[in-house]
């Protein structure tokens, strides 16, 4: 019960910041990519390859009903098949910024 409440309460903060916290920092939010996500996504247009079981950046930002809230909060919460991050509320910021930029 507390983890769903927990999880409630995560999700309230990152839907009430606002927008100009997504308009964050583009360029530690690559960095981020490169450190985390890389081994597995395509992060980056000089980026030879990835797993190919997961999408590229480029095309997780071009998703139909694409949502950067929905994505920070994501990537806020642990994931099996991911590793933990640690993320703060800015980095994830910074990070959904970066993939925001791979989809234009």
């Amino acid at each position: 019960m507390s983890r769903i409440i927990s999880r409630l309460v995560l999700l309230i903060a990152v839907m009430t910041l606002p927008q100009a916290a997504f308009a964050a920092d583009v360029a530690n939010g690559e960095k981020l990519a490169k450190r985390w996500c890389a081994a597995c996504h395509v992060v980056a247009t000089d980026q030879k390859s990835g797993n190919t079981q997961v999408a590229p950046f480029s095309a997780v930002a071009k998703e139909p009903g694409f949502d950067a809230a929905k994505l920070a909060l994501y990537l806020l919460l642990p994931h099996p098949k991911m590793p933990d991050m640690n993320l703060s509320r800015s980095e994830a910021a910074d990070l959904t910024a970066y993939i925001v930029s791979q989809g234009r």
